[in-house]
C-alpha cells in the first residue's frame, strides 16, 4: 500500500512498511525511508505503481485550467479537492485525479485561499483580478528587464535609461527593474557602472561623471540659489567713517571674492602704518536670515580646478568683494610699525575704504619676487608698500620661530583650465607674495582671536597640538604657525566660520551683545559640520586635482617620468602634484630620485599603471 502525503508545502509519495495509526513508517521511491503524521497523508493507493504515480499526476495537474476550475467553484464557501475533482471529472476521482487537483489548488493561490488539510476557498473575484493584473504586469516587467539586459549585454544603453543615467550612476532604485537589469550586466560583464555606462557611450565627459557625482551627494538641490541670487544685502553705509587709504589686494586671478587688501601709510621719523582690511558681509548676513541659513548649509566654498562652488550668491560676494576702484564696507586692523619693523600699537576698526588696485599673482610676481627684492626696488607703482610690506612680514615670520620652515621649500601647484586643456603652474611655497598675504593673515587671525579671548566674547578657534588639527570654542596654541591662539576670520565671504567669528569682532568693537555666547549650542554645531564638510570639500579637491593631473600627462603624451620616493613604494611624480604606489620598486631610502614607465589611465576611475625603470643619480 502506498499513501500520497504533504510534507512542508511539498507533495510526496511513498510505501507504507508500518502503520502506527498516528504515525507511519514509509520508503520513497528512491528508497529512503522516513517517519510521517498519520494526518499529513491524503489517500492510500495501490495503482498506478509508486514509480509512475507523480509523473501521471504532473501530466493531469498540466491539462487543468485553474479559471476554468475557479468558476466552477461557489464563491464565499469552502470545498475539499476531491468534491472539486468530482465535479470536474464527473466521477469520483482516482488517486491521480485526486492528487492532479491537489496540485493544481496549491500551486494556483491567486485563484483558491488554502483553508485546512484538503480544503480551499475560491478567491474573490476583485481579488482575483487585481492578483492576476499583477502577475501579468510581473511577467511584462520580467520581460522587459530581458529586454534591458540584452542590450546592456551588447552595450547599448535603452532608450528608457536616457531620463536615469545619472539616477542609475548616483543614486539608483534598487527596486526599480532597470536597476535589476543593470546590476545583472555589470556582474556578467564584470563592469561598475560606470564602466559600463562608458561601454555604452553614456559618459560623454569624464569630468563631468565626476563633477555630478559630487553634485548628486552634497549639493541635491542644486548648486544655485534660486531667489537668493536676486537679493542684495540692504546696509546703510552712512554712519560708517571713510579712512583714505591707498588699499590694495593680492589674489590669483580666477579669484572672484576678493576678502583682504593692505595699505601702507608713512608715518614720523621711518615709521609707518599697516593695514589689513577685511570684506565685511558680517555687517549685512544677520544671523538666521534666509541668506544665513544658506551659508550655513555650504559652510564653505568648494574649490576644483577650473571650478568652484561658491558659498554666497554671486549678487552678496559682488557687493562685498574687494574690487578695484569699489568703496566697501571692511573690518580694518591697522598697525603703527617702527623703523626696525616692530608692531608699536594696533586699532581694529568698522569702516569704509576705496580699494585702488586688484593685483594678480601671475603679474605681479614678474616685478615682485626675490630676485628683484636682492636689488633693494623693482619697477612697480607700489614697489614700497610692497618692500615694506616684504620686510614686516620676515620680522613677523622670524618672531613666530618660523623662518626655517621647511614648509617654505614645498611647491604649491595651480591648475589653469582653458578650452579644456589643462595648464599646471609649479610655485614654490615662500615667495615674497605668499609670505606678505600669509604673514599679515596669521597676524590679523591671531590679534582678533587674542582680543575676543580677552573681551570674554566667544569664538571659533583653530588648533593644532602634537601634529593634531582642532577646532573649538576654546583658545589653544597653534604650534605649525608658533602663535598662543588662532581664530579664522579673514576670509568670510568663502568660510562660515571666518563669518561667525567677524559678527563676533564686529559686536566687541561695537560694544554690542555678541551674536553668540559662549553656551551658544549652536556654535558647537557649526564646528562640527564644518570640520566635517571641510574635510570632504578638501579631499573632493584633492581628487579632481589627481584627475587634470592624469589628463595633463595624456594632452602632453608623456609616458615616462622622474618622481622622487616619499616612503617605500609610494613615489611623487615630478611637475605635478600626483602621489602613487609603484608595486615594482625595490626598496629605496626616502629622497631617492627614479624614472619611472607610465601606461593604462583610467580617468574614470582616476588611476594609471607606475613601473619603476630605473634609479637615477
Amino acid at each position: 500500500m502506498n499513501v500520497f502525503y504533504e510534507e512542508t508545502g511539498i507533495f510526496k509519495v511513498g510505501a507504507i512498511l508500518a502503520d502506527n495509526n498516528t504515525s507511519l513508517q514509509i520508503e520513497a521511491v528512491h528508497g529512503k525511508r522516513s517517519k510521517i503524521k498519520a494526518s499529513s497523508v491524503f489517500f492510500r493507493f495501490d495503482m498506478p505503481p509508486l514509480a509512475e504515480f507523480m509523473e501521471h499526476a504532473h501530466k493531469i495537474a498540466e491539462e487543468l485550467d485553474p479559471n476554468f476550475l475557479w468558476e466552477c467553484c461557489t464563491q464565499d464557501i469552502e470545498f475539499t479537492s476531491d468534491s472539486l475533482a468530482t465535479d470536474y471529472f464527473g466521477h469520483p476521482p482516482n488517486p491521480v485525479e485526486a492528487a492532479a487537483t491537489l496540485m493544481l489548488l496549491q500551486n494556483a493561490p491567486m485563484y483558491f485561499y488554502k483553508k485546512g488539510h484538503g480544503r480551499y476557498k475560491a478567491a474573490p473575484a476583485d481579488a482575483l483580478r487585481a492578483a492576476l493584473a499583477g502577475q501579468e504586469k510581473k511577467r511584462a516587467q520580467a520581460e522587459q528587464q530581458a529586454r534591458y539586459i540584452n542590450q546592456l549585454n551588447q552595450f547599448i544603453l535603452p532608450v528608457e535609461f536616457e531620463s536615469l543615467k545619472q539616477n542609475l550612476l548616483y543614486r539608483p532604485d534598487k527596486t526599480s527593474i532597470e536597476w535589476k537589469a543593470f546590476e545583472v550586466a555589470c556582474n556578467e560583464k564584470k563592469l561598475s557602472a560606470a564602466k559600463l555606462m562608458e561601454r555604452c557611450g553614456a559618459i560623454p565627459s569624464s569630468h563631468d561623471f565626476h563633477f555630478n557625482q559630487f553634485i548628486w551627494e552634497y549639493f541635491p538641490d542644486g548648486i544655485g540659489f534660486n531667489e537668493l541670487e536676486s537679493q542684495i544685502p540692504d546696509i546703510d553705509l552712512t554712519h560708517l567713517p571713510f579712512s583714505d587709504v591707498t588699499a590694495f589686494s593680492i589674489d590669483d586671478a580666477s579669484t572672484t571674492e576678493i576678502d583682504d587688501a593692505f595699505s601702507v601709510t608713512p608715518l614720523a621719523l621711518g615709521s609707518f602704518r599697516v593695514g589689513v582690511h577685511i570684506a565685511a558681509p558680517g555687517l549685512g548676513i544677520l544671523p538666521d536670515s534666509i541668506l544665513d541659513k544658506s551659508a550655513a548649509a555650504r559652510l564653505s566654498t568648494v574649490y576644483l580646478p577650473g571650478k568652484k562652488i561658491t558659498m554666497l550668491p554671486d549678487n552678496t560676494i559682488n557687493y562685498f568683494t574687494l574690487t578695484q576702484g569699489s568703496i566697501c564696507p571692511v573690518l580694518s586692523m591697522y598697525l603703527d610699525v617702527s623703523d626696525d619693523f616692530t608692531v608699536t600699537g594696533s586699532e581694529s576698526r568698522i569702516e569704509q575704504i576705496k580699494i585702488t588696485a586688484n593685483l594678480r599673482h601671475n603679474i605681479l610676481e614678474q616685478y615682485f619676487n626675490e630676485t628683484e627684492l636682492n636689488k633693494g626696488t623693482f619697477d612697480h607703482p607700489l614697489s614700497k608698500e610692497l618692500i615694506l610690506l616684504w620686510k614686516f612680514a620676515c620680522k613677523m615670520e622670524n618672531q613666530r620661530g618660523k623662518t626655517n620652515d621647511t614648509n617654505s621649500d614645498k611647491i604649491d601647484y595651480t591648475f589653469e583650465i582653458t578650452d579644456d586643456q589643462v595648464a599646471i603652474h609649479e610655485r614654490r611655497r615662500g615667495s615674497p607674495i605668499d609670505k606678505v598675504v600669509s604673514e599679515l593673515m596669521i597676524y590679523v587671525n591671531t590679534e582678533w582671536g587674542k582680543k575676543l579671548t580677552e573681551a570674554g566674547i566667544a569664538g571659533i578657534f583653530r588648533s593644532q597640538i602634537n601634529g593634531k588639527v582642532k577646532m573649538s570654542t576654546s583658545p589653544a596654541p597653534h604650534q605649525a604657525l608658533g602663535v598662543s591662539q588662532y581664530a579664522w576670520s579673514s576670509s568670510p565671504m568663502r568660510r562660515y566660520v571666518d563669518l561667525i567669528n567677524q559678527r563676533q569682532i564686529i559686536a566687541m568693537l561695537r560694544k554690542d551683545t555678541p551674536p553668540y555666547s559662549r553656551e551658544n549650542h549652536n556654535l558647537f554645531i557649526i564646528i562640527r559640520d564644518f570640520e566635517t564638510m571641510y574635510g570632504i570639500y578638501g579631499e573632493f579637491q584633492r581628487s579632481m586635482e589627481r584627475y587634470w593631473c592624469l589628463r595633463w600627462l595624456l594632452q602632453e603624451k608623456i609616458d615616462r617620468l622622474n618622481g622622487h620616493v616619499i616612503k617605500e613604494n609610494l613615489v611623487k611624480l615630478d611637475h605635478i602634484p600626483f602621489v602613487t604606489r609603484i608595486p615594482s620598486l625595490p626598496e629605496l631610502p626616502p629622497g631617492t630620485y627614479v624614472k619611472v614607465q607610465l601606461s593604462e589611465i583610467d580617468l574614470l576611475e582616476r588611476t594609471l599603471h607606475v613601473e619603476f625603470l630605473h634609479k637615477l643619480d
